[in-house]
């Protein structure tokens, strides 16, 4: 829903803009720094705005205690929870598609001296984090059962009987909103005040078992975003949600849902 109005308003800021463009320029860069700006400007609303969410995020980046995944298959999750917004914008814009320093800095509205120190402190992060030595293990008989009851629960919105399959010190990441502990946040309070309508399914994403958030869609459910959960026993101890960041689940190699 963010998402949507911050679309809304770098349309709306691009029309009021449009006798500023030059027509001799390509139009997706300029596009790009009118959303990019409405982003950041966003960000910085939020921060004010959510005194709790903004203490969290005093730090500038997020780094798992245990990171997911296998490399390249969950390359863009990795990027996502590793830089903040800027770092990462300037890393994939170089690295990735091979813009110039002054086009970057352009595009995100900052100096040459600027993209060369966000590019330095992301490559710098990316290169210090910890990689998987080994392909992640198949998911337990014991963990696809809590993950299911942990589904079933989420859907009937039964935050009580949620809060029974969590344990106490659980970490929970919001991408992009939020890092700390699971009992600090507002987590489900928030997915209770959501308007459009949701619900989860099991389902495999990358070939490893995951929660898919779908949204109601023109009367039928599509597949938004992910959730990751790690467990230990049969207690969930660390929850990586990517609502914020759709796009996430784009990326994947690959999605399957299991069906009732």
């Amino acid at each position: 829903m963010d998402g949507e109005d911050i679309v809304q308003e770098a349309l709306f800021q691009a029309y009021r803009k449009l006798d500023s463009f030059d027509d001799n320029r390509p139009l997706a860069p300029w596009l790009f720094r009118i959303a990019h700006n409405r982003c950041i400007d966003f960000l910085r609303r939020r921060e004010v705005r959510e005194t709790a969410e903004a203490a969290a995020l005093e730090r500038d980046s997020v780094e798992p205690a245990d990171p997911f995944g296998s490399g390249l298959d969950r390359a863009v999750e990795y990027l996502v929870l590793a830089l903040p917004p800027k770092e990462r914008a300037c890393v994939l814009l170089k690295d990735v598609f091979d813009y110039s320093l002054e086009e970057i800095a352009e595009l995100v509205d900052s100096s040459v001296g600027g993209v060369k120190a966000a590019l330095n402190r992301g490559r710098s992060k990316l290169a210090s984090s910890p990689q998987p030595s080994a392909p992640p293990r198949p998911p337990s008989a014991e963990m696809s059962r809590l993950l299911h009851l942990y589904v079933e629960r989420f859907n009937r919105r039964d935050w009580d009987g949620l809060r029974e399959l969590i344990s106490a010190d659980a970490r929970l990441v919001v991408a992009d909103r939020f890092a700390g502990l699971l009992a600090n946040a507002p987590y489900f309070r928030n997915y209770e005040r959501m308007t459009t309508p949701w619900q989860m399914v099991v389902g495999e994403v990358d070939g490893q078992l995951a929660i898919v958030a779908l949204r109601n869609v023109n009367g039928g459910w599509t597949p938004h975003s992910i959730v990751r959960v790690g467990t230990a026993g049969f207690l969930v101890t660390h929850i990586v949600d990517y609502g914020h960041c759709p796009w996430v689940l784009g990326a994947a190699n690959s999605v399957a849902l299991e069906t009732s």
